[in-house]
């Protein structure tokens, strides 16, 4: 049975959201209208680029980012595929261009057959990035039931012994678990909202209680990957791959972080979530590497920060969680939130983050940083980095369109 009554709000959360925070900003706070502007006309260049991007993209395949001349593709199976037609959708909602629209159908339809993946803990990226923004667009059946069996796909990886969704696989000894399967709760809070089934729900508050627990450190900064024992949900190990180092805060891990425990206070309204998430917000906002761009570095401890690479998407995804976040916070903190989300999408809209000339693959934006230690996808675009450029944009431009219904404008 569905909770309609209890969850309404949860199933138009985009909308409630940015009504409640017309009359949340205060008045000296709000953006000038100039900036939302500027998302708007980024949308305009979006169309474009992707465009240019479909010309690009061999048949059957997914876009992952641009390196040498060359636009680099998956298959469905890899993590990233649903962002290329979740960044369609954002930019049709924005647009309304029927091309785009289709372009993201055709997509989808190759992407389906991975609501059976039990092989990944990143069904909640590839599953409902995609067809859950297309559910909320225009809802089918269709799509309800990719989405649950991706759900159910995705809770076969739960362990009750560790309390954890098992993130990548490895030898019977280790338990892998990452920051970025946060990310994923959403799908699962979903499915719980739409059946009643309580398993859903246990899952990701069990996993993100799990995650509060064991991922953090004393100021709040995360580890990228924690290796539990499977015999006894001990903690083995506690590493940063993808970081500088397994002491130092990764900039995007950080994000993950920050984006997943502002979904997990949306959905349970548990204060703990909502403390966790400002006390990841202010660790970010405050640390003395943070630039005044507020564009991040890759690493927060990297060596010779001021030399050190940034990371557009661990930007893109914090300005798109700070944008939420702010809704659910009072001043002082709530005006640092909003004004900090603005100027980092401000700053990727400059002509260092944005492309606008149909080159760079047709991505949006520039200097993406994937895996520094492994050599990948350095200083270059990133699907995810667009996907959460364009949600945070359109929340922003959601937000200033109500408020201006709110005063009658």
């Amino acid at each position: 049975m569905r909770l309609i009554e209890n969850h309404l709000w949860e199933k138009c959360w985009l909308w409630i959201l940015a009504a409640s925070l017309s009359c949340s900003i205060p008045e000296g706070n709000r953006a000038p209208t100039s900036n939302q502007r500027l998302f708007e006309d980024n949308f305009k260049i979006g169309v474009r680029q992707y465009a240019t991007m479909k010309e690009l993209l061999p048949p059957g395949r997914f876009p992952k980012t641009y390196e040498d001349g060359e636009l680099k593709t998956s298959g469905s199976e890899w993590w990233c595929s649903g962002f290329y037609p979740g960044s369609l959708l954002y930019l049709y909602e924005q647009i309304n261009d029927a091309a785009i629209y289709q372009e993201a159908v055709r997509a989808l339809d190759l992407l389906k057959k991975e609501q059976f993946n039990t092989t990944t803990h990143d069904l909640g990226f590839m599953m409902f990035c995609s067809f859950g923004n297309a559910n909320r667009i225009a809802p089918k059946p269709e799509y309800t039931e990719i989405l649950m069996n991706s759900a159910k796909s995705l809770s076969s990886r739960f362990d009750t012994k560790v309390g954890a969704i098992k993130s990548w696989d490895s030898s019977s000894e280790d338990y892998l678990v990452i920051i970025d399967n946060m990310m994923n709760l959403e799908l699962l809070f979903w499915a719980f909202q739409e059946t009643g089934d309580s398993i859903y729900h246990n899952i990701a508050t069990t996993h993100a209680n799990t995650t509060i627990e064991n991922h953090f450190r004393p100021d709040f900064s995360s580890y990228h990957v924690l290796n539990y024992d499977p015999s006894t949900g001990k903690v083995q190990q506690k590493k940063t791959v993808q970081g500088y180092a397994d002491s130092s805060a990764w900039a995007r891990g950080q994000a993950w972080g920050l984006y997943g425990f502002t979904v997990m206070y949306r959905f349970t309204r548990d204060k703990q979530y909502l403390d966790q998430a400002i006390n990841i917000a202010d660790f970010i906002l405050s640390h003395p590497n943070l630039p005044e761009d507020k564009i991040l570095y890759w690493d927060f401890d990297s060596p010779e920060i001021q030399r050190a690479r940034r990371d557009a998407s661990a930007a893109a995804i914090a300005a798109s969680a700070l944008l939420e976040l702010q809704a659910y916070t009072q001043s002082p903190k709530q005006e640092n939130y909003w004004n900090a989300a603005e100027t980092m999408l401000v700053n990727l809209s400059g002509p260092e983050y944005l492309t606008n000339d149909g080159s760079n693959g047709g991505f949006l934006l520039k200097h993406g940083v994937g895996h520094i230690p492994q050599g990948t996808e350095v200083d270059v675009p990133l699907t995810y980095a667009d996907y959460y450029f364009l949600e945070a944009m359109s929340r922003f431009i959601n937000i200033k369109k109500s408020q201006k219904q709110t005063q009658g404008i």
